[in-house]
C-alpha cells in the first residue's frame, strides 16, 4: 500500500504541473470572462449581473467620498457602509466630482477640484476608500461626474471659471432667482474651455488606479454606472444639450467599455427643462434611464396639510413614473428611480420629529416600483433620497457650513428635510423589508 501511494506521487505532481501549466495558459481567457461577469450589463432591457437579473433597493449617498478621505471620517463611512448593508441597501449613488472654489456659499467643501484642472489627492484617495469598502460588501456605485445645480460647483462653477465671471445664484442668495441660475449653467453645452475641464476629470476618474486595491477604475466591478451629471436639463439650449449628451457619453465609453453610462436626468417635469426624456436617452452609449420624483418641490403636496394634498401626490408620481417607464420600454432600455423623498412630518427638519408620511410614501412607491418589476416590466431598481445616517444637523433647517456633519441635505437646502438618520426605525425597517424583496427578483 505504501509502495503504491509511492509510485502515484510523480503521477500526480505531474498531473498537478500539467494542470497549474493549462491554468496559466487560458488564465487571460478565464480572467476576462470572471471580470465580464462582475460588471452590471444591460440584456434585453435589463440590468444582469453574473447572468442573473440584478434588481436593487439603493440610497444616494452623495457625499461618501467626502467621508472616505484621510481628513474625512472613515470611521463613520464604515459605519454606515455595514448599517446600510445590513438594510439589505447594495446600490449607492454618489457625488464622485466636486468643484471649488471653497470660499463659494452653499457649496460642500473641501472640494475635489479647487481650480482649473487641480485635483485634491486627498479626495480623490477618499473616492478610492469607499469603493475599495464597498467593494468588500458586495456593493454597486453609480458616480456621478457633475451637476447642474450649484452645491457641488458643477457646470455653473466650469462656466465661471471659462468665462472669468462670478455665479448668478439661485436662492437662498439673496435677489437670486432659478431661470437665472438655469440659464448661466446651461451655458455650459456651448462652452467648449468649460466642457473640456469637464472632459479632463473624466479622463482623470476613469483612468485612475485606485491607491487601496491597485484597481483602475475602469476595471473595477465595484462601479455599476458612470453618470454625466446630476439632473442636467437643456432649458434653452436643448439641441446643444443632446449634443453634449453623446459626445460625454462617448468619451466615457472610449475610455470605458466595461461600465454602463446614463444621464442622471429627472426627466420631463411639469414645467420647462429643455428636457425630452425620449431624445435624451436615444443615444447608444446611454444604457439606461432615470427619473427623479419630488412632490413637495413640484408643488403636489404640502406637508403642512398632508391630509387634503397626500392621495393625490402619490397618484401623480406613480402617473410619472408610469409614464417615463413606458418610454423607457419603447427605448428598450431598463429604468431606474434614482431619487425620490418627502418631508418628515409638518416639515419639521429636527431628526426627533416622526416620520408617519413619510413612511406611508415610501412604502407605497417601494410597493409600486416592485410590483411593477415583478410584473416583467423593465424597472430595475430605485434609490431613495437621502441617506443621512448617523450625521445630524447643526441647525434643523439651517444651512450647511464647513465642518457640520455632512447629511443627505445638500449644503444649500434646510439641514433635515429629506435625511433619513439611524434612529430613523420605522423608516429603515420598511426599507429592510422592500430590499430583501427586491433582492428576492433576482433570485
Amino acid at each position: 500500500m505504501e509502495k503504491r501511494e509511492q509510485d502515484l506521487l510523480p503521477r500526480k505532481q505531474g498531473a498537478g504541473i500539467l494542470i497549474l501549466g493549462l491554468v496559466l495558459l487560458f488564465f487571460p481567457i478565464f480572467n476576462i470572462r470572471l471580470m465580464a461577469q462582475s460588471f452590471v450589463t444591460v440584456q434585453d432591457g435589463r440590468f444582469y449581473l453574473n447572468d442573473n437579473p440584478y434588481y436593487f433597493l439603493g440610497a444616494n449617498f452623495w457625499y461618501g467620498f467626502n467621508l472616505g478621505a484621510p481628513g474625512g471620517d472613515r470611521s463613520r463611512l464604515v459605519a454606515e457602509l455595514d448599517e446600510l448593508r445590513s438594510l439589505g441597501v447594495t446600490n449607492l449613488r454618489i457625488m464622485a466630482a466636486t468643484e471649488g472654489p471653497d470660499t463659494e456659499p452653499w457649496r460642500v467643501s473641501p472640494s475635489l477640484q479647487s481650480e482649473p484642472g487641480v485635483y485634491d489627492e486627498s479626495m480623490l484617495q477618499g473616492l478610492d476608500f469607499l469603493l475599495a469598502e464597498m467593494a468588500k460588501r458586495d456593493m454597486k456605485a453609480v458616480l456621478c461626474l457633475s451637476n447642474f445645480w450649484q452645491w457641488s460647483g458643477g457646470f455653473a462653477q466650469y462656466v465661471a471659471w471659462s468665462e472669468g465671471k462670478a455665479v448668478p445664484y439661485p436662492p437662498p442668495a439673496e435677489g437670486g432667482n432659478w431661470m437665472g441660475f438655469s440659464t448661466w449653467s446651461s451655458r455650459f453645452y456651448k462652452d467648449q474651455p468649460a466642457m473640456e475641464l469637464y472632459d479632463n476629470l473624466v479622463r482623470n476618474l476613469v483612468g485612475r488606479t485606485n491607491s487601496i486595491t491597485g484597481t483602475i477604475y475602469r476595471e473595477d466591478p465595484a462601479i455599476m454606472a458612470w453618470e454625466l451629471a446630476n439632473e442636467p436639463r437643456g432649458i434653452l439650449r436643448p439641441r446643444a444639450y443632446r449634443r453634449w449628451i453623446r459626445r460625454a457619453a462617448d468619451l466615457i465609453k472610449s475610455l470605458d467599455p466595461n461600465h454602463l453610462v446614463t444621464i442622471g436626468s429627472e426627466g420631463n417635469t411639469n414645467f420647462p427643462t429643455g428636457n425630452h426624456f425620449k431624445r435624451d436617452h436615444r443615444p447608444k452609449d446611454i444604457d439606461y434611464t432615470t427619473v427623479h420624483i419630488w412632490v413637495q418641490n413640484w408643488q403636489w403636496y404640502d406637508p403642512l396639510k398632508p391630509e387634503e394634498s397626500y392621495d393625490q401626490a402619490l397618484e401623480k408620481a406613480k402617473d410619472y413614473l408610469e409614464k417615463h417607464l413606458k418610454w423607457a420600454e419603447k427605448l428598450d432600455k431598463p429604468l431606474v428611480l434614482e431619487e425620490f423623498g418627502i418631508a418628515r412630518d409638518a416639515d419639521d427638519h429636527d431628526p426627533r420629529s416622526t416620520t408617519a408620511w413619510r413612511d406611508r410614501y415610501y412604502r407605497e412607491m417601494f410597493q409600486t416600483v416592485y410590483d411593477l418589476a415583478a410584473a416583467g416590466r423593465k424597472i430595475s431598481g430605485c434609490n431613495f433620497w437621502a441617506w443621512g445616517g448617523k450625521g445630524r444637523p447643526r441647525i434643523p433647517k439651517g444651512f450647511w457650513q464647513p465642518g457640520d456633519d455632512l447629511i443627505g441635505d445638500p449644503p444649500h437646502e434646510g439641514q433635515g428635510w429629506y435625511s433619513v438618520y439611524d434612529r430613523d426605525a420605522s423608516t429603515l425597517e420598511i426599507i429592510r423589508e422592500f430590499a430583501a424583496k427586491m433582492e428576492e427578483l433576482r433570485n
